[in-house]
């Protein structure tokens, strides 16, 4: 379980970073921040792959991915968070 966790944080943090650099735009996130849109992006991709090829059945649509599933998975949860964070009105002071 530990080792889990720690394959999750480290691929979260590199499929969250790829993620940020190939999405144009400015998106000021903290390191935490960008090491959650990897974790979401890897379960995002998880369910894409399953949902497509039905590989792992056994193990059901919510699971993680490789890095590659984990980056379009991450790069797909950045462009739905833009889309959903444009609807917020911001005001400067």
């Amino acid at each position: 379980m530990f080792g889990f966790i720690i394959y999750l944080l480290v691929i979260g943090l590199i499929a969250g970073f790829i993620a940020r650099a190939l999405v144009p735009g400015n998106d000021s996130m903290s390191v935490v921040a960008t090491i959650l849109l990897g974790i979401v992006g890897s379960f995002i991709g998880g369910f894409i792959g399953y949902v497509l090829t039905h590989h792992d059945a056994n193990d059901g649509a919510f699971q993680a991915s490789g890095i590659i599933g984990s980056i379009l998975g991450a790069i797909v949860a950045l462009l739905v968070y833009r889309a959903v964070g444009r609807g917020t009105s911001r005001r400067s002071i």
